[in-house]
């Protein structure tokens, strides 16, 4: 293996190394002739590369990586055509605020501006959905803006940043010294913050904590978790931040999700002090921007972000504070309450009504029922294992059943965008091979990125990925019906025998016709050791937890 550091080497000599001093051990790409000397480079290197089959799929995959570390994601993609597929998980990783770097390959410099062959400009392409777009065209810098970019994904509120590799500077001969890794400033709150916070907090009649966004660890949930139990203080989770606070906790208030418990949302509206710590409060928890007016809250309003920018942004807070998770978690961890907290008989009873709203089923059209599944899944999957998917309203049962109780035990797009499950599946178990990985997927949502079922194959991953098939896009469907009862359009899919499409690739297929089935067909694909699709065939007028589309139907026509 080559030393890292020493002598003249290449641009993407320096690049790999750069990525090595930053404790990079995992890249997702697909090979392009652009980056073909980087690709080069990796082949000494101590970095595990993934070979993907679609450039969308690469970048939800480096997504799925940010989630679960923290640290940022890193691909590879081609220039052009490469760029723009990935693009979709791009804008996963802004809306998500998920730290990721992509690298894509550009033409030579000498072209530039002549349109020449897949020219594109990157800063106009990916400017409104990044943090910082740049192009290396100085191979001395590399080590420089590599550092750059590692801080900038991390720091503040995380996301995506893209660096353009034009191809002739890769080959570039430089002496140049590596520098060490970036490291993330943590922000902590004031004496004075958290004094008027407390304040805030003691006043209150009826307080409310929302936690949500991204920079959170196990030892943040932790002090967060200690600090509600000390001010018995009802606790819920923003849309997709699920295991951030055990939802068995006698604490837990229950999420703010798609289609949320009502009796959630009239809690929030109800409250007299929210507290928002570590998210956006953005248009899905917030259910259309209708719980909390703007600008001025009609409650006391407290705002926790670890970036400046997010605060006032929508809402005026009567706190601010800057602070990220880590920070402000542990400046929680030295408060204690003067006296017995007013609300604790509302937080048992909210916590009663979340129990109430997830623990048992509804009965549902047709032979399975995936609520049903959700519930026997608790039990057929360890503690540890790991649960992906993308969106649909198949995701609805998901959110209302499945109980999250580790960290980052989820993985999921909080843009709610299709084609996220199977790669970030692949992802997660490349990270964490010896832990069980399951993917839950729409028949529409598994098409657009399934091809990515044969990079499970081709790196040996069991992932087992679970497709929903209503032979529809159901969301759209659900929407049509609800705004054009009965003037069904462009929604519905003829499907694949989703089982035999897994053993054409080399994996384990089984179908499940009746919700008895499932729990069979889910150990046999686990004892199989490959990459498994189980295909759930379910009923089309089965189209959320509570309504079925007969229902929407009628209540719009009546």
């Amino acid at each position: 293996m080559r030393t890292p550091g020493r002598g003249s080497r290449t641009a993407a000599q320096v690049l790999v190394d750069a990525l090595e001093k930053n404790s990079v051990d995992h890249v997702f790409c697909v090979p392009g002739e652009s980056y073909l000397a980087v690709l080069d480079a990796l082949y000494d290197a101590s970095i595990e590369v993934t070979t993907c089959r679609q450039e969308g799929g690469v970048t939800m995959m480096a997504d799925a990586y940010g989630k679960a570390t923290g640290r940022p994601g890193i691909c590879f993609v081609t220039r052009g055509p490469g760029a723009t597929n990935a693009s979709a998980g791009i804008h996963i990783a802004q809306q998500d605020s998920t730290p990721l770097i992509m690298f894509v390959g550009q033409i030579d410099r000498a072209f530039k501006g002549r349109e020449a062959f897949q020219e594109m400009s990157y800063e106009a392409v990916f400017g409104s959905m990044t943090k910082w777009v740049t192009e290396l065209n100085d191979a001395s810098r590399i080590p420089e803006v590599v550092s750059r970019a590692f801080t900038v994904a991390t720091s503040g509120r995380p996301g995506p940043v893209v660096i353009a590799l034009p191809e002739d500077m890769l080959l570039d001969q430089v002496s140049v010294d590596d520098v060490g890794p970036a490291v993330t400033v943590e922000t902590s709150p004031s004496a004075g913050d958290m004094a008027t916070f407390l304040d805030l907090l003691e006043r209150a009649e009826r307080p409310l904590m929302v936690v949500g966004g991204t920079r959170w660890t196990p030892y943040a949930c932790a002090d967060l978790r200690q600090f509600a139990e000390r001010f018995d203080l009802p606790v819920m989770t923003s849309y997709r931040r699920l295991p951030l606070f055990d939802p068995l906790h006698p604490n837990y208030a229950g999420d703010l999700g798609l289609a949320a418990n009502p009796k959630v949302v009239a809690r929030v509206k109800a409250c007299d002090l929210l507290i928002v710590a570590g998210g956006r409060l953005g248009e899905i928890p917030s259910q259309g921007y209708t719980l909390v007016d703007i600008p001025k809250p009609q409650m006391k309003f407290v705002h926790v972000h670890a970036s400046s920018a997010e605060l006032g942004r929508v809402y005026r807070p009567d706190l601010a504070i800057h602070a990220s998770p880590i920070g402000f978690a542990a400046a929680l961890a030295s408060l204690a309450p003067r006296g017995t907290p007013r609300w604790s008989k509302e937080t048992k009873a909210a916590h009663a009504e979340y129990i109430e709203w997830s623990e048992t089923p509804l009965p549902q059209p047709g032979g399975v029922n995936l609520g049903e599944i959700m519930v026997q899944l608790r039990n057929l999957m360890p503690a540890d294992a790991i649960l992906c998917n993308g969106a649909g309203n198949y995701a609805s049962w998901i959110h209302r059943y499945f109980r999250f109780r580790r960290f980052a035990s989820h993985i999921a797009p909080t843009s709610a965008s299709m084609g996220y499950g199977v790669p970030s599946a692949v992802a997660i178990k490349r990270l964490y091979p010896d832990r069980l990985v399951v993917s839950v997927n729409g028949d529409g949502d598994f098409l657009m990125n399934g091809q990515e079922f044969a990079t499970a194959v081709h790196h040996k991953l069991p992932i087992i990925v679970l497709v929903a098939d209503n032979a529809s896009y159901g969301t759209i469907r659900m929407h049509q019906e609800r705004e054009y009862p009965g003037r069904v359009i462009a929604t519905d899919l003829t499907n694949p025998d989703f089982a035999a499409y897994a053993r054409a690739f080399g994996g384990f297929g089984a179908t499940v016709d009746e919700t008895g089935q499932f729990a069979e067909a889910f150990e046999a694909a686990r004892a199989s050791g490959l990459p498994s699709i189980v295909h759930l065939k379910i009923d089309q007028n089965a189209i959320t937890p509570a309504r079925t589309l007969d229902q929407i139907r009628g209540v719009v026509t009546a």
